[in-house]
C-alpha cells in the first residue's frame, strides 16, 4: 500500500463517531446497544428470545454525535458524550451517565465539565473503568496532550488530571487490563504513547514515546489472557502492527490491512481456543475479519470478508457472549445498526446471517 498521512481521515460526515464498548453484555448474557442520534442517546436491548427491542431513549439534551462507551466488571455501562455549552465560540463539555442494569433506564446525564474549563471539542472521549467500579474519562486538551478525570471512591469526581503530552491522536484508546487497573494509549507524529495505572485509584504516568510508523485514527486494544494489554494499530505502510510492552512485545507486523480506517478488537472462543479476533472495514466497504491464537502474533493474521457493501461509513464493535462465542454489530452510515454471532458448534470463525437491530 501506498505511504499513509499521519493524519486520520476526515471525521466531519454525519455519522456519528463511537469509541469503546458500545455493544454491551448485561449479568444475565443478553446484550444493548447505544447509539448518539438527534441531540440524544437511544439504545436497543436484546430480549430473552433473540429479538431486540428499541430504540429507547437515553435522553441526552442536545448532544453532538459523539459517544463513548465503557463497562466494567461489575456490568455498570457508563456513557460519556460532548453537549454543547452556552459560551459560544463551539465549546463543549463532557456529561456522563451510567445504566446499572440491562433494559433499565440510566441515570440523568451529569456534566464533568472540560479539561480546559471551557473550550472547543479538541479530540473524542475515551472511557474505562476499574476493578472498584470508578470511571476514567480521558481525553486531548488544549495542549494537545491527554486529560483524565477520575470518579472518586465516595460519589463525585476528582478534578481534571493534565497527563501531559503534545501532538496526540484525537482518537485515544482506554482499556482495563487484567489487574483492573486502566491504561490509555494513543499515538504522536513519531511514535506510540501510553499512560499507565500503577496502583488503585492512582492518576496515570505517561511513560516514554515509543519511535514508531503510525498512521493515526487506527488505534484498537484488548486485555489477553496473560492479563497484559495488548495495542493494535496501522503503520504508514498500511502493515498492522501488534505492541504488547507488558510481554515485551516490540510493534510486531501482524499482515497488511485490509483497509485504512479504524480497527476494531476482542477476544473469543474459536474451536475451543482463546483467539483474538480483529476487523476493519476493507477496500470495498465490507466488513472484514481476522482472527489469531491470542497473545501468539508471529501466527499473523488474514482478513475474510463478511456481509455486503456498505456505501458511506461502517463501524464495528466486537464482543463475546457468555458462551465466549464472537458477537459483531455494526453501524451502517448514520443510523442503521446489524448485528451477528459466530455458529454454534461450527468449526472455525463462522458467522450467522448479518440481521437488523430495531429502526
Amino acid at each position: 500500500m501506498a505511504n499513509r498521512s499521519q493524519a486520520p481521515a476526515d471525521r466531519s460526515s454525519a455519522a456519528p463517531e463511537l469509541q469503546g464498548a458500545w455493544l454491551t453484555r448485561g449479568e444475565e448474557g443478553r446484550f444493548s446497544a447505544y447509539l448518539p442520534r438527534d441531540g440524544e442517546v437511544v439504545r436497543w436491548t436484546e430480549e430473552p428470545d433473540g429479538s431486540w427491542s428499541g430504540p429507547v431513549s437515553l435522553g441526552g439534551d442536545g448532544l453532538t454525535p459523539v459517544l463513548s462507551v465503557g463497562q466494567g466488571a461489575d456490568r455498570y455501562v457508563h456513557l460519556v458524550g460532548l453537549r454543547p455549552t452556552n459560551s459560544g465560540e463551539d465549546h463543549v463539555e463532557l456529561v456522563h451517565s451510567v445504566q446499572f442494569q440491562t433494559g433499565r433506564p440510566a441515570v440523568a446525564w451529569r456534566s464533568i465539565g472540560h479539561s480546559n474549563g471551557k473550550g472547543p471539542r479538541y479530540g473524542y472521549p475515551a472511557v474505562a473503568v476499574d476493578a472498584q467500579g470508578r470511571a476514567y474519562v480521558f481525553v486531548r486538551n488544549g495542549g494537545g496532550g491527554l486529560s483524565v478525570r477520575a470518579q472518586k471512591d465516595a460519589g463525585g469526581w476528582h478534578p481534571w488530571w493534565d497527563l501531559h503530552g503534545s501532538r496526540t491522536d484525537p482518537l485515544p484508546v482506554a482499556v482495563t487490563n487484567g489487574s483492573g487497573l486502566v491504561e490509555l494509549y494513543s499515538s504522536h507524529a513519531t511514535g506510540l504513547a501510553r499512560y499507565v495505572q500503577r496502583e488503585a485509584g492512582a492518576k496515570p504516568i505517561r511513560e516514554d514515546l515509543l519511535p514508531a510508523s503510525v498512521t493515526m485514527g487506527t488505534l484498537a486494544a484488548t486485555t489477553g489472557p496473560s492479563g497484559h494489554v495488548t495495542l493494535f494499530y496501522l503503520d504508514q505502510e498500511g502493515q498492522v502492527r501488534a505492541w504488547s510492552p507488558e510481554r515485551e512485545l516490540e510493534p510486531t507486523v501482524l499482515g497488511p490491512a485490509v483497509g485504512t480506517g479504524r480497527l476494531a478488537a476482542t477476544r473469543c472462543l474459536i474451536d475451543g481456543f482463546d483467539c483474538t479476533v480483529l476487523a476493519q472495514r476493507s477496500a470495498d466497504g465490507r466488513l472484514a475479519l481476522a482472527a489469531y491464537p491470542s497473545e501468539q502474533e508471529k501466527q499473523g493474521i488474514e482478513w475474510s470478508e463478511t456481509g455486503g457493501a456498505a456505501h458511506g461509513e461502517l463501524s464495528a464493535v466486537l464482543t463475546r457472549g457468555l458462551d465466549g462465542r464472537l458477537v459483531v454489530t455494526a453501524l451502517v452510515g448514520d443510523r442503521n445498526l446489524i448485528t451477528t454471532r459466530q455458529k454454534a458448534g461450527a468449526e472455525g470463525l463462522l458467522l450467522e446471517s448479518w440481521r437488523p437491530i430495531g429502526g
